[in-house]
């Protein structure tokens, strides 16, 4: 006989549950007892965030791929927590006791993924009884409900190799968020934020730049000149960057530095919940949704629906290319056509981004160019 009871909490997403099994034979019963998690998902991701079962394993964070659950289904250790995560939200099982135990994980028709805590087997004596606690957790992947749980799901929350970087980052929006409700207006001033931080690299970075403008001339001569002997061009061209002291890659380096801080924002602002359903101005009403002025009835290529101007995207796709123009063009022909591209290419990836994200970039975009304008005037 099996009697589960569960406890509601008013201001927790976490429930109390209780497993009581009774022997009521006369013969000892020697079994494992299983408590299974469900959860449906779509066939296409629309976001880089993780969804599939999870687990807290030997003080390990373990995920699955929903492609991968047929090649690996079976996870067995110290379980801390087992989940199922969507973009946004985690069903979890929480055993109070941890102890080593095994999870295992199927795929069910309709997307279902199905995983399995099985507790460690024991003998229940005749006419005994024992008692299994746990704790469930079926609410948003928000810090603070997460922490309420206790039990390390707080590390749910995961944000990629720059998980260090992007959950300061996600404190000071919602901090922003707490002086000026509005999220939109957070991203705008946390991205302005992180382009002060940085702002002594990227001044390096396009000085560095500019000062490669100005060899431009006499670059393209020594090609003309040596144009069937690259070796001599490519040793003449040295010898002009060492005559000039100015390091090729001086401009590339520095950029380095901040790819870090770029990932960690944009992994940040894909997978916030808080920006779910977070209004900013005029036609963005949410954040987390694909940038969408008007609603058309008919297709558009390379769009996921709802389908309509991407006014964001547009703009973001024209502060790239401008950007593009200010920069020195690569020495090789081909190479420079091909990094007048990249803003067209990269208006076709945002294109289904959330449009909090597409902020984000945007405005980087306008300070970057703003910033690389201040100095070329400075040192041109």
């Amino acid at each position: 006989l099996t009697e589960a009871i569960y406890r509601f909490y008013a201001d927790s997403y976490a429930i109390g549950f209780e497993a009581n099994l009774t022997n009521a034979s006369d013969l000892p019963i020697k079994d494992s007892l299983v408590v299974a998690l469900r959860n449906a998902y779509p066939a296409k991701k629309n976001s880089q965030a993780f969804e599939g079962p999870s687990a807290l394993v030997n003080r390990s964070i373990e995920q699955n791929s929903i492609d991968e659950i047929e090649k690996k289904n079976s996870l067995n250790g110290q379980i801390g927590w087992v989940a199922l995560e969507s973009r946004y939200f985690a069903t979890s099982l929480i055993p109070i006791k941890e102890e080593p135990a095994a999870v295992r994980l199927a795929l069910l028709p309709g997307n279902v993924v199905e995983a399995r805590y099985v507790e460690p087997e024991q003998t229940l004596a005749p006419q005994s009884q024992h008692k299994f606690e746990y704790r469930l957790f079926y609410g948003p992947k928000s810090m603070n409900a997460v922490q309420q749980a206790g039990h390390q799901l707080s590390r749910i929350i995961d944000f990629g190799t720059f998980d260090f970087l992007a959950k300061p980052c996600l404190w000071l929006m919602n901090y922003l968020y707490a002086v000026i409700p509005n999220y939109g207006v957070a991203i705008i001033i946390l991205t302005l934020l992180s382009k002060i931080l940085l702002w002594p690299l990227g001044t390096k970075s396009y000085k560095s730049m500019s000062q490669m403008k100005k060899l431009q001339p006499l670059i393209q001569e020594l090609r003309d000149k040596y144009k069937n002997d690259r070796k001599k061009m490519n040793e003449e061209i040295m010898r002009l960057h060492r005559t000039y002291n100015i390091n090729p890659l001086g401009g590339c380096l520095p950029m380095v530095v901040q790819i870090p801080v770029f990932f960690a924002l944009y992994r940040m602002l894909d997978q916030a919940i808080e920006l779910r359903h977070a209004p900013f101005i005029w036609w963005i009403n949410d954040l987390s949704a694909p940038d969408r002025l008007f609603r058309f009835d008919f297709s558009i290529p390379f769009m996921e629906p709802p389908y309509g101007i991407p006014v964001l995207t547009l703009v973001m796709g024209a502060t790239m290319f401008w950007q593009q123009k200010m920069t020195p063009p690569a020495g090789d022909p081909t190479q420079a056509k091909m990094m007048l591209l990249m803003p067209v290419v990269f208006t076709f990836i945002f294109i289904n981004f959330s449009s909090g994200l597409v902020l984000y970039w945007l405005i980087n975009n306008i300070l970057s160019i703003g910033q690389q304008y201040y100095t070329q005037k400075k040192f041109g």
